[in-house]
């Protein structure tokens, strides 16, 4: 299916076939519009037919018939009624599309309005699009987009649990516009800079949006290059990582056939997303290899850059009986800085009472982390904290020099882990607070730093890690956190960390549980 894209909210095709809606609706679109009269060409289907597959594919239609060369301004005005009563994004056709767009144009869609929204969302990963749900399911009429390139959506969270073989690597992929949630604008662009004193944002094609409260929550960038020979060999040799979807199945691969030898993990420096993550794979590797009976004939090392195998102490004696019983080799301080894949040998620089030195590890297997950084546009933009990340206050989550600007998820600068639990409390934050300055009034929420790093160290074990800012230990799902709709403590925790896609595919869509965003100053209840 050819299209041309207009604005964020309109594009025009060639003539459709019925048979083309479930490409138009897998694309993203939301409304299609017919600009060619009945009858037209010998070999074109009615406009009934389109009207008939694009309800069954849950798309709206309109007929707006217009004779080729003798366009109205009754065109004009019935396609700008259109466009109004439509969701977006719509998918405007004709013969060739030339008249689609003319149409358009006589209508005032073209003239930028369009690109104008109340709320603009830069990424459409978790973060964005929960918080999207959670705007929307507040205020239904708003004009939200967001902006995302990519064309699937996955659960990364779940990558872990594909290199443990619990999950297959299918399950942590949608499509991108099956979790848009409803009502919300998707511009399939990138964003490249931003213009916070003119409220817009300039897109990879060359377009500025305009909006009048932002919210940034793109991701953080995974450095594979970072580390010599790592981008080169990960995938082979050995070298895997559960951080790609691809080499999950790979990380599986590796551990069923693992008959002994040396088995390397490895965690970077902070900050990184899911930092339980590397841990995770070890001991879920290191339970598989123990009832296989392969653990004796294996060294197990645990390589980490910090200086304790977790940041909150409390939950550090619960993982230390599974270290023992694994046993794991821990090396503090070790910082892997290259690879090579072919000779199966790491090169780490190991901190040491005189200083650092230089250590060659031979691997059967390893499993790698690569260092992880903002994205550029981020990092070089004038949101940019220090840190590279965009700066906010931790508190209301917005940024302190610009107050229609909110940022959450991996690319906040919040101190605070980096994980989906902790962008599942800020998302309903961010949006009593996003609509608050849409008001014109002060932020209203406050995020106490809560994450969860639900720490799986054997099969229907998990150590479950709760906290804010400054490690302090936070109590599971206090009292004002939910209302009377959620179901069972037990259920939503196996929803939030044993089935996460379950999870996420209904809050995603929109149907999220009603989170309650705790009011600035209110004190942690049990």
């Amino acid at each position: 299916m050819n299209f041309k894209l207009l604005t964020c909210r309109l594009s025009v095709s060639p003539q459709l076939e019925p048979q083309d809606i479930a490409a138009v609706a897998a694309a993203g679109f939301r409304a299609i519009i017919c600009n060619r009269p009945d009858g037209e060409g010998g070999d074109q289907p009615d406009a009934a037919e389109i009207q008939a597959a694009a309800a069954s594919a849950g798309l709206g239609f309109a007929y707006v018939p217009a004779v080729a060369g003798a366009l109205t301004d009754a065109n004009a005005d019935a396609m700008r009624a259109a466009l109004g009563a439509l969701p977006g994004p719509v998918l405007a056709y004709c013969r060739s599309g030339a008249r689609a767009e003319q149409l358009a144009r006589m209508a005032g869609a073209l003239d930028g309005a369009a690109d104008n929204f109340d709320i603009l969302i830069i990424g459409g990963g978790s973060a964005g699009l929960a918080t999207a749900a959670s705007i929307l399911r507040r205020r239904r009429n708003i004009r939200l987009a967001i902006v995302e390139p990519a064309e699937a959506h996955y659960y990364q969270p779940g990558w872990t649990m594909v290199g443990a073989g619990i999950f297959d690597s299918a399950f942590t992929r949608r499509n991108e516009a099956a979790v848009m949630p409803k009502g919300a604008h998707w511009i399939r662009a990138a964003a490249e800079h931003f213009h916070p004193e003119d409220k817009q944002v300039t897109l990879s094609d060359g377009r500025r949006i305009g909006y009048a409260v932002l919210v940034v929550c793109p991701g953080i960038k995974l450095d594979w290059k970072a580390i010599p020979g790592v981008a080169e060999a990960v995938g082979h040799y050995g070298v895997t990582s559960n951080y790609r979807y691809d080499l999950a199945p790979y990380t599986n691969r590796l551990v069923k056939q693992f008959a002994g030898g040396r088995a390397l993990f490895t965690q970077p420096v902070m900050p990184i997303k899911c930092a339980g993550a590397p841990q995770k794979a070890m001991y879920l590797s290191c339970y598989r290899w123990e009832k296989s009976g392969v653990l004796p004939r294996s060294d197990v090392q645990f390589h980490t850059a910090g200086a304790v195998l977790f940041g909150v102490p409390a939950y550090v004696p619960a993982l230390m009986d599974y270290v023992e019983r694994y046993g794991i080799h821990l090396n503090f301080g070790s910082k892997l800085v290259e690879i090579d894949g072919p000779a199966r040998t790491a090169i780490f620089e190991q901190s040491t009472g005189d200083g650092v030195k230089r250590v060659a590890e031979r691997f059967d297997m390893i499993h790698v982390v690569p260092p992880q950084v903002a994205p550029d546009f981020i990092r070089t933009s004038p949101l940019a904290a220090a840190s590279g990340f965009v700066e906010v206050d931790e508190t209301t989550l917005r940024h302190p020099r610009y107050p229609n600007i909110f940022a959450l998820g991996d690319a906040c600068a919040a101190s605070n882990a980096k994980t989906a639990a902790a962008a599942r409390k800020q998302a309903p934050v961010v949006a009593v607070n996003a609509l608050a300055a849409l008001d014109g009034e002060a932020p209203v929420a406050g995020y106490d730093g809560y994450g969860s790093c639900p720490l799986t160290v054997e099969a229907g074990k998990i150590v479950l890690a709760e906290f804010g800012y400054g490690g302090k230990l936070l109590p599971s799902f206090p009292n004002w956190l939910i209302d009377g709709t959620r179901p069972s403590r037990l259920s939503w925790l196996l929803k939030d960390t044993i089935l996460p896609p379950v999870y996420w595919h209904g809050m995603l869509k929109g149907r999220e549980w009603m989170v309650k965003p705790e009011p600035i100053g209110r004190s942690e209840q049990a």
